[in-house]
């Protein structure tokens, strides 16, 4: 008896540190238009293990953005919206397949390590006069998007990093990242359950409302706290979340190499 109630407050606690960071995330999300992901992912994936805590992250994220969609829909660029989606979906699907079929670990470094490089070789160039132009870098970062997003949970450096070297505003760019994340998160969910339904977390009742309730909590803070943040302040904000959510990334994925 003492040992159920000891296991029931540790599942209680563990929960409240889940519900914790999707607060943060929905925050964040509001604010800069990414970070969920890259903030929840990692200790989704630590609490809940590579493939549950991803699906969740991925869930999570696409329901944030459907909320924040509506708030932020006249600052949406669709050209642009479309030049990122439609590659987006193509690396989503196979990105899908090999996060089911590969081990979590490596995938973990490969990709941390590939966001690492393109975020600091698009600060690098943004301090030169180099600016991508074209829908070829857009196309580029959305099936980058896709595949990351698929694999790890996280969509936003890559394209964090054609944002940077394009000198993408960064209120149309937190814009139109939103229903972007709802349509690659989707695709990755869809995917997933069909390849492996087992992967889906099996939570109470009450554990998934109170999971919506501290999405739109977050979103309602960001919200307030958005309008005393400049542009330039949440860009700042962007490139320390995608740094911080990829280097943790390759850091879970090496210790569950070497463990």
């Amino acid at each position: 008896m003492v040992a159920r109630a000891y296991c029931s407050w540790v599942t209680l606690g563990i929960f409240c540190i889940v519900l914790a960071s999707i607060l943060v995330g929905a925050i964040a999300q509001r604010i800069a238009g990414l970070g969920f992901a890259l903030l929840i992912a990692p200790f989704l994936v630590i609490i809940l293990g590579p493939h549950e805590g991803v699906l969740l992250v991925n869930l999570c994220g696409v329901v944030s953005s459907a909320i924040i969609v509506g708030r932020v829909w006249k600052d949406i660029d669709w050209s642009m919206f479309r030049w990122l989606v439609v590659p987006s979906l193509f690396g989503s699907i196979p990105g899908s397949f090999l996060a089911v079929a590969l081990p979590s670990a490596p995938l973990s470094v490969t990709v941390g390590a590939v966001v690492l490089v393109a975020l600091t070789v698009s600060l690098v160039l943004q301090r030169s006069d180099v600016v991508v132009r074209g829908n070829a870098p857009k196309a580029v970062a959305g099936f980058a998007a896709g595949v990351t997003n698929s694999m790890a949970g996280v969509g936003g450096p890559a394209v964090s990093a054609y944002a940077l070297l394009a000198r993408w505003p960064q209120r149309p760019f937190a814009a139109t990242l939103q229903p972007f994340f709802v349509c690659i998160g989707s695709v990755t969910l869809v995917t997933k359950l069909l390849l492996d339904p087992a992967q889906a977390p099996v939570l109470a009742p009450w554990m998934w409302i109170a999971i919506g309730l501290a999405i739109v909590a977050g979103i309602v803070t960001g919200e307030k706290l958005g309008r005393f943040v400049r542009d330039d302040q949440a860009r700042l904000f962007v490139i320390v979340i995608a740094f911080i959510g990829a280097g943790l990334a390759v850091v879970k994925g090496i210790v569950d190499i070497v463990g």
